[in-house]
């Protein structure tokens, strides 16, 4: 959790949601991904999706039982669906997502009717500073907003 921490940092320095994201497979890190939305201008560039893709390759295959995912923040129901259809054999996050958790927090897709795969999860894995990170750096981004207002037109 700890590398995914620095990934978010790195992400939120670059000037996206500070979401960081690691797999590891028989104890070795095998892939890493941070939120690349803004700078990628695409909306499936969150740090898990960058993961997943990455693990995949270099697995050579998109059945990742044998994996664990490590993410700061509960995946929204995009990744949580792609972790599902990878078979992911554990999620690990640390803060919950109070607007668009999709794994215990706001829905649930893992247990869900439509799985086709039952996804273990632990949350809450370094929770306060994950929440920490996150906190500060949308205080930041209003501090930011409020000291440089757009012009106004007259």
């Amino acid at each position: 959790m700890c590398r995914a921490i620095e990934l978010a940092a790195a992400a939120g320095d670059a000037g996206d949601v500070p979401v960081g994201a690691v797999i590891v497979a028989d104890k070795q890190l095998i892939a890493e991904g941070e939120n690349r939305r803004e700078r990628d201008h695409d909306p499936t560039a969150h740090a898990e999706i960058v993961a997943l893709r990455s693990a995949g390759r270099a697995l050579g295959t998109w059945h990742l039982e044998q994996c664990t995912l490590y993410v700061t923040l509960e995946p929204c129901p995009m990744c949580a669906g792609a972790l599902v259809q990878a078979r992911l054999g554990l999620l690990v996050y640390g803060a919950d997502d109070l607007k668009a958790g999709a794994i215990r927090t706001v829905i649930n897709i893992p247990d869900g009717a439509s799985s086709n795969h039952k996804l273990p999860v632990m949350g809450g894995i370094l929770a306060s500073t994950c929440q920490q990170q996150l906190q500060q750096w949308f205080a930041a981004r209003r501090q930011a907003k409020r000291s440089n207002p757009p012009n106004q037109q007259k």
